[in-house]
């Protein structure tokens, strides 16, 4: 049994602190971000990993920093750690904390590294339409994801898994690789893989990113877009002024397309001259298709401007959307 203690602080992270706990370790305390107004009333939320500290009777340690904190420093030398388990904590550990456990700080990462170092290795993994992607368990050192690794676990993505989809079952593996990692560290059976010098970075998202850009971009980069920005903040348009956020969409070839709706192919050359971001069809029977640069977009689930989110079919009962309108 280790003395282990915990940094995190999303629903990720608390995947893996229970898994830990579960595991019979000892888990001497858990370092998570400070609690933080959320929702209308700016009410102060804890972190999920606060929650699940508390629901056991954890000590919880909210640090408003880290660095050059050497009053947190010291807590840390008392608690005297086997091992320091990171999971999304959210800060970069300085060089005093990464050198006090005995058998190091190990760190679970959502991508199979050394691709996709930084903030967001399990958002790029979807944006990119990547096919595979994984989690990695590594011994920490002061760069950014560039420690050794322990262990890997590859899984397959799925074609329309959105980004939400692929958090919630990465982070499951992310704890059951955690536990095993540990398990091999006490056992002095860990391995240390050198990563190398190719990587790919995977930095934070910005709102910039989630316009579509109907000019440049084909279907399958456009649907890439609207899985990989959900549920985080979604891709959006515009449309006669009003903003259009998508959801969930389905890319089609042409030749989907007019496999879908025969008529279609008699206005082929027609059909070719349309600018990209045309609706082709939009009534609630058939459903919302735009035109894209290389194939073409059917929209399956939808927000308007002030409303909620909804499938298709409810929103276009209620808002009309007119066939050879053009969003922005």
């Amino acid at each position: 049994m280790l003395n282990i203690l915990f940094m995190g602080t999303p629903d990720f992270a608390a995947e893996s602190l229970e898994a830990v706990y579960n595991s019979g370790h000892n888990i001497i305390g858990v370092v998570t971000n400070t609690d933080k107004p959320k929702g209308r009333g700016m009410k102060m939320m804890q972190s999920p990993v606060k929650e699940f500290a508390i629901s056991k009777n954890i000590p919880v340690y909210q640090p408003e920093k880290i660095k050059k904190n050497t009053e947190f420093i010291n807590e840390v030398k008392q608690l005297n750690p086997d091992v320091i388990c990171v999971v999304a904590y959210g800060k970069i550990l300085p060089k005093e904390i990464l050198n006090i456990p005995k058998l190091g700080c190990i760190n679970v990462h959502g991508s199979l590294l050394p691709k996709y170092r930084g903030a967001a290795p399990i958002q790029w993994a979807v944006l990119n339409g990547d096919k595979v992607t994984g989690i990695t368990t590594m011994y920490m050192n002061e760069g950014m994801d560039t420690g050794d690794i322990i262990l890997k676990q590859e899984v397959e993505i799925g074609e329309d898994e959105t980004t939400g989809e692929l958090w919630d079952r990465l982070s499951k593996i992310g704890g059951e690789l955690l536990v095993r990692t540990l398990e091999q560290v006490e056992n002095g059976t860990a391995p240390r893989k050198k990563q190398g010098d190719e990587f790919t970075m995977a930095p934070m998202l910005n709102k910039e990113m989630s316009k579509i850009d109907w000019e440049n971009k084909s279907a399958v980069e456009i649907k890439n877009l609207v899985r990989g920005l959900n549920p985080i903040m979604g891709a959006y348009s515009f449309l006669e002024g009003k903003k259009i956020k998508f959801w969930k969409v389905k890319s089609l070839t042409d030749e989907e397309l007019f496999a879908e709706f025969p008529d279609l192919v008699q206005y082929k050359e027609k059909f070719d001259e349309l600018y990209p971001g045309t609706i082709l069809f939009s009534d609630a029977k058939t459903g919302l298709y735009i035109k894209t640069i290389e194939g073409n977009i059917k929209v399956l689930e939808i927000q308007g401007e002030n409303a909620k989110r909804m499938n298709i079919d409810d929103f276009l009962r209620g808002n009309k959307l007119y066939a050879c309108s053009v969003f922005e």
